[in-house]
């Protein structure tokens, strides 16, 4: 398929995609739509940014809008499942794009906001559902949906579903789903656990995969920065001040960081905002509504923003803590670089962070390379165990079998600075201690 009028599709949404000046299909989308308008079932690895929302969007709407079905009070004909509110909220968005020349109801619900307008909307009357797991079982369990009338089933982001707990909430849901349907899945990543669900839910599969794990990366001009941890917002500041900076994502572990970073920029008169699930979901829809119409230039954001941000021109993203979860930095740069646009992505990296480095270079099967200007520090990154107690063993073993300078930059070459968070703590005395302790049972 290379333009989208050799689909056949029916003419409102022809007319939709003309509009929107669509004409040519992404790999993703010219693979799975043909298959989906069989109704066949979809098996999809595809990233955030690769056209994949269009991919399902089109066939599902070509088919309600050929059966004319009517839209039912609390049984939508079809359900899409998220794994956040902002990529629910996009989805939606996307369908009322697609089908505006449809007559066709959609609801889209999801947690943080009062259920009331969402539960009228339900009684109205869905076609479409695009809801987060969290919401949509509360409102099943209250009665408030039923999927007995469900034709499609789309799961989007799969391995974000897992990354964020939401399996065994997946796996509920899936149990009410009727027998007679068809299903579309989708997922940046397969690892096992995403593999079972997948055979769990799909019948004979169509297998798509249009993004090897090194493509959206290789696309993504990468730079590692070597700091001190007292020294990155200094830097931070000093990047988004240089000019070539449009747009930019700045992502952080936590969430009272992110709240840190936003004001600190913004003090220094860079338009910063935060975003993170502590944000009400108003604050964050007016966040990322400020930053898709350039009244702000940075968001600050933690991974639960990673993949539910879907804006164009974003130039640089930008690392100030790195993910303790390799994968999150995979998502993270994604952000950059879409539609097969390029872009920069910076890592800070601190001597406390060398474990978290290893395990992404060893994901991403290359080594990052070094900002301009940059010297690799003297400490080298050792491979550790991803578990948190590995972490932490590594990093204690690090400071004992290099010594003290293994846990701070080289004076040489970082310019003499070193951050007290990053100084080795002596070791602890036991022995004595324990020696005490039999000499008083001895004489007790």
């Amino acid at each position: 398929m290379k333009k989208f009028e050799e689909l056949k599709l029916i003419a409102p949404l022809q007319r939709a995609l003309t509009e929107e000046k669509y004409d040519v299909p992404t790999p993703i989308q010219a693979q799975t739509i043909p298959a989906a308008l069989l109704k066949r079932d979809i098996l999809g690895c595809a990233q955030t940014g690769t056209g994949k929302t269009a991919a399902f969007a089109l066939p599902i709407l070509n088919r309600l809008g050929r059966n004319s079905r009517k839209a039912l009070p609390n049984r939508p004909l079809v359900l899409v499942l998220a794994p956040t509110r902002e990529l629910a909220i996009q989805i939606e968005e996307s369908f009322a794009t697609y089908g505006r020349h449809l007559r066709l109801r959609q609801v889209l619900v999801y947690g943080g906001v009062k259920q009331g307008n969402q539960v009228r909307s339900l009684k109205r009357g869905a076609h479409i559902l695009v809801a987060t797991p969290g919401r949509l079982l509360d409102l099943m369990n209250q009665g408030h949906i039923t999927l007995d009338q469900l034709e499609v089933f789309v799961l989007d982001e799969a391995d974000r579903m897992l990354d964020m707990g939401f399996l065994p909430d997946l796996r509920r849901i899936i149990n009410h789903l009727p027998a007679e349907r068809q299903s579309l899945f989708f997922s940046a990543t397969m690892p096992p656990k995403i593999t079972q669900l997948s055979k769990r839910l799909l019948r004979n599969p169509v297998s798509v995969n249009v993004t090897p794990k090194s493509t959206s990366v290789e696309r993504i001009e990468q730079r590692l920065m070597f700091v001190e941890r007292h020294g990155k917002p200094s830097l931070l500041q000093q990047i988004l001040t240089a000019g070539d900076v449009e747009r930019a994502i700045v992502f952080t572990k936590t969430k009272r960081g992110a709240n840190v970073v936003a004001d600190k920029l913004d003090r220094s008169g860079i338009k910063a905002l935060p975003i993170h699930g502590n944000k009400s979901q108003n604050a964050r829809q007016r966040a990322l509504e400020a930053f898709r119409r350039k009244q702000v230039q940075v968001l600050v954001a933690t991974d639960v923003a990673a993949r539910g941000i879907d804006i164009d021109g974003i130039s640089h993203v930008i690392n100030f803590d790195l993910p303790i979860e390799p994968e999150s930095y995979v998502h993270r740069i994604g952000r950059t670089g879409r539609a097969g646009a390029e872009g920069l992505a910076l890592s800070f990296c601190t001597a406390s962070e060398g474990s978290e480095l290893h395990a992404i270079e060893r994901l991403i099967g290359q080594k990052i390379p070094l900002a301009d200007g940059q010297i690799q520090p003297q400490w080298r990154p050792e491979q550790k165990s991803r578990s948190s107690s590995g972490r932490r063993n590594g990093r204690s073993q690090q400071g004992t079998s290099q010594g003290s300078g293994s846990q701070r930059f080289s004076r040489r070459r970082s310019s003499g600075m070193t951050g007290e968070a990053d100084k080795p703590k002596p070791k602890r005395r036991r022995r004595n201690g324990q020696q005490s302790r039999q000499r008083s049972k001895q004489t007790g």
